[in-house]
């Protein structure tokens, strides 16, 4: 038996920010529509479609970056729900699940799948769709063909009529489908008609495993996962307390427990939610709640502190008007306690760690960012600023080409709004570059400060042209240039069209 829950990614980002399900959104790789739900296909977003073209479609589009860790972890919860009703589930990516099919407790598999996807619904997962075959390729291909909330069985030795009749766009891959309809196959069943060899050594393992499954071969056993440990720790207040130094010497034990127990775990944790329930509340409405992140890892004293900056915020700010009652540590990203080793160096200083974090609790997560290098041609596109202590995504690769971006040493100093700049040559006339990028004037003399003076040029190098947005009515064509002058300093100036210049940058 097999779970899908369609368009996982977009359900997983809407849900970390606790938006409804049925808002139009898409999630992006590289400025590629990767997943888009239901109200987005509705109005003409279509998975491959690049960013400008999904928005043109439907401007109030919801625009997440792709981020597989916090799929994996949002999906935790569905994975813990269908443990409940069915021990023994071997997840195989966010959004999909396996289990053993029961075929003949609680009324076999069409009633399991109604019980796990009321559960699911519980959730706020309202999508769900359960497949049931001899296989587990078959069951996900079945699960695609259910409904919503509804479930497809393929009856026991029917899985290779099943699979011969599907399209080959079930296979995954997208070069291998192409590939397929332009060698004029369109259904597994053809596929599978291909001597096997043939197919091995054309299309590789994965096709090649495919076609092994279509004739009745190549099943992969399930293997299914052990539950994950209970990690969250909570305290509770009888009677409840209204004082923040009271409520953090008391839950010392508490967080000694949860260190203790991921330690036992051989694991440290790196971002924990701490949520504070007053007298009178449920446990689903926490007054307080708050994730803290650590450069390093948590040890109890850390979440000691960060449970008295939070009280004494909310109590400051009236989040929490009446005595606490419970106090819940959960952590949410933990990872092996080798990864956090301290080298042989040595680490960062403690106290520095804990004076940011002060900080930070003080004038809230965004307010102490620190500087991360990403991919762009400029050096300030270069420059990318992260919240202290949590980890970046959905920067640009550093790793990418980039063309048109100047070459190492980078500079030293990078100007937040760039100098207006003059660079001359011979007889006074203004250097500029073409649209082949030549440059018209070898350069004699600069400004590059505003106000200063004019100085003779030692050296230079460049251009590097990059003509950017070229399509759109805002598009710019600029080029860059290394200048040397003859004191010694050396600036990074780009000229722009059509004729202004600039400083960008200094190196020291």
């Amino acid at each position: 038996m097999v779970v899908w829950c369609p368009d996982w990614p977009v359900v997983a980002a809407l849900a970390d920010e606790g938006l409804p399900t049925h808002l139009p959104a898409a999630v992006f790789h590289a400025n590629i529509v990767q997943a888009g739900n239901t109200a987005a296909r509705t109005l003409g977003v279509r998975r491959g479609m690049r960013r400008r073209d999904a928005q043109s479609r439907c401007p109030e589009l919801k625009v997440y970056a792709a981020t597989p860790e916090r799929d994996a972890r949002t999906f935790e919860t569905v994975l813990s729900a269908v443990e409940e009703q069915h021990p023994g589930v071997a997840p195989l990516r966010p959004g999909l699940a396996a289990l053993r099919a029961p075929r003949r407790a609680r009324g076999g598999e069409p009633a399991t799948a109604a019980l796990l996807a009321e559960r699911l619904v519980e959730l706020g997962v309202w999508d769900s769709r359960v497949g049931v075959a001899d296989e587990l390729f078959t069951a996900e291909q079945a699960a695609r063909l259910a409904s919503e909330q509804d479930c497809h069985v393929v009856a026991p030795g029917e899985s290779v009529p099943f699979l011969r009749e599907l399209p080959v766009e079930a296979i995954d891959d997208a070069d291998a489908i192409s590939l397929l309809k332009r060698l004029g196959l369109r259904t597994l069943g053809e596929l599978a008609d291909l001597p096997a060899a043939a197919v091995r050594d054309r299309f590789g393992p994965k096709i090649s495993w495919v076609h092994r499954v279509v004739g009745g071969a190549g099943a992969v056993p399930l293997t299914t996962r052990t539950p994950p440990p209970e990690l969250a720790r909570h305290v509770d207040f009888e009677p409840p307390l209204d004082n923040a130094e009271t409520i953090s010497f008391s839950v010392r034990q508490t967080a000694d427990a949860v260190v203790a127990g991921l330690a036992a775990q051989q694991l440290v944790c790196t971002e924990v939610r701490i949520e504070a329930f007053v007298e009178g509340s449920s446990y689903d409405d926490p007054a307080s709640s708050r994730e803290w992140l650590h450069p390093r890892w948590f040890t109890a004293a850390d979440l000691v502190d960060r449970l008295h900056w939070q009280l004494t915020g909310s109590f400051r700010a009236g989040e929490v008007r009446a005595p606490v009652s419970r106090i819940l540590f959960t952590p949410v990203t933990v990872v092996p306690d080798a990864v956090h080793a301290d080298g042989l160096w040595g680490g960062t200083d403690e106290r520095v760690q804990r004076g940011i974090a002060r900080v930070q609790g003080m004038l809230g997560h965004e307010a102490v960012v620190v500087p991360v290098l990403q991919g762009g041609r400029a050096p300030a596109d270069r420059q990318a600023l992260v919240p202290w202590g949590e980890r970046p995504t959905g920067l640009r690769p550093a790793s990418h080409p980039w063309p048109g971006s100047i070459p190492p040493p980078a500079p030293a100093r990078v100007f937040a709004s760039p100098w207006p700049a003059e660079v001359a040559g011979a007889g006074g006339r203004p250097v500029a570059v073409d649209a082949r990028g030549a440059v018209l004037g070898e350069p004699t003399r600069f400004r590059p400060e505003p106000r200063g003076e004019w100085l003779p040029v030692a050296a230079w190098a460049g251009p590097w042209p990059v003509e950017e947005l070229w399509w759109e009515s805002g598009g710019r064509r600029v080029a860059r240039f290394q200048v040397v002058g003859v004191d010694g300093r050396a600036w990074l100036m780009t000229w722009e069209a059509p004729g202004s210049w600039w400083t960008e940058a200094a190196y020291d």
